[in-house]
């Protein structure tokens, strides 16, 4: 429940300012009677009902201003100074003075604190002056309240920064966790992606051989055929199997009912680099007018990849910016990051960047990956557009 109320608190602050000042306020007005028209001890000016509820009001409202605890302490600072001038002795209202000095050392700076409360000595000892007998007690007496408000204030504060410490780095630990998860899973399917694209490449090429040999060798040598026949079968085969077996992989924690989509191309690039862990802004150059989908998925894999890259090594609070350019005779694909550039650890042989090479090397393409001058780091790859490259 208080947690709740807390809540509520943080998200309507001056409705929750208003109810914590209102147990003064209603004082003052059921003082008002009691308080107006009486003389004040040691002495002074006698005030009407409406001059009261005014001095009241003045010294209680700027409480509401929580927000600006320095604004709202100097002006009620300044109320009773006039008031302490004008003879008009203490009343209930003058307790904003103590309330004001708390939120002054619960919000503000020491500096501002301990000027907060050089202000509130002086208070007690103008009070002592006017109104009481000024004896060393009594002003003792007065600034140890004082002084306890003051302290309780300063407790409040490193209290709340101590809680809001803890409850950032239990923060930052879970978005770490989080972080640490997605990139496991981004380096599994980056190995077994590679491991599908050797088993690939391998048994097609052995099939496309034997498939090659076979047309050759049909009229001459029907047995030899036969035989090539039955290699490009068991080839294809034990292909099928070692695929089977990676894609489970990936598939053995999803739920049974998955449906089997079709990778990912450019349509599904903007959703991606928007929902990226790592803050990205997109910016695509031209038409990519028939591009086909081997072209579309190599690039929505290197975006991946480098925005990976820049989540592991860029450091904290680290922006990227993706650019695609269809503009020129070579698709550009550029990403950028504001980390920490040279001065991250990475590997220059690491996974990710082989990954990218395999992919653009398919195309006849080119990649470079380093840091870039002032810190960041760019990934610029090149594929052909034309389909024979």
């Amino acid at each position: 429940m208080f947690g709740s109320v807390q809540k509520w608190s943080r998200r309507h602050e001056k409705a929750a300012a208003i109810l914590r000042v209102g147990p003064l306020g209603a004082l003052c007005l059921l003082t008002a009677v009691q308080y107006a028209g009486q003389s004040t001890p040691g002495g002074g000016v006698h005030l009407g009902a409406a001059s009261y509820l005014g001095v009241s009001a003045a010294l209680v409202v700027p409480l509401v201003w929580r927000d600006r605890p320095r604004l709202s302490f100097a002006i009620i600072a300044l109320v009773s100074f006039f008031q302490w001038l004008a003879d008009v002795g203490p009343m209930p209202a003058n307790l904003a003075v103590l309330i004001a000095l708390f939120g002054v050392a619960y919000r503000c700076s020491f500096r501002w604190a301990l000027a907060a409360l050089l202000v509130a000595e002086v208070g007690v000892l103008l009070l002592m002056i006017n109104w009481l007998v000024p004896t060393f007690g009594m002003f003792f007496s007065g600034s140890i309240l004082v002084v306890t408000i003051w302290l309780s204030g300063l407790y409040a504060r490193t209290r709340r920064h101590y809680l809001e410490g803890l409850e950032e780095r239990a923060e930052r630990a879970e978005r770490e966790r989080d972080q640490q998860a997605r990139m496991a899973a981004a380096a599994e399917r980056a190995r077994i992606a590679r491991e599908l694209h050797d088993v690939v490449a391998h048994n097609v090429s052995v099939m496309v051989v034997q498939a090659d040999g076979a047309g050759y060798a049909l009229d001459n040598d029907p047995e030899q055929a036969r035989l090539a026949v039955r290699t490009i079968s068991k080839t294809g085969r034990a292909a099928l199997a070692e695929m089977r077996r990676l894609v489970g992989v990936l598939r053995e924690n999803e739920s049974a009912g998955t449906d089997y989509t079709p990778q990912p191309g450019l349509d599904e690039l903007e959703k991606m680099v928007r929902e990226s862990a790592v803050p990205a802004r997109l910016r695509i150059g031209g038409s990519p007018a028939e591009l086909p989908e081997g072209r579309q998925l190599a690039v929505y894999r290197i975006v991946q990849e480098a925005l990976t890259n820049a989540l592991k090594h860029g450091g904290p609070g680290v922006r990227a910016d993706v650019e695609i350019d269809f503009t020129g005779p070579d698709l550009l694909v550029r990403v950028t990051d504001d980390g920490r550039g040279a001065a991250a650890p990475r590997s220059p042989d690491g996974h990710g960047l082989i990954g990218m090479r395999e992919r653009v090397g398919m195309y006849g393409g080119a990649i470079s990956a380093g840091p870039l001058r002032g810190g960041g780091f760019e990934v610029l790859a090149r594929l052909p557009m034309a389909e024979a490259a």
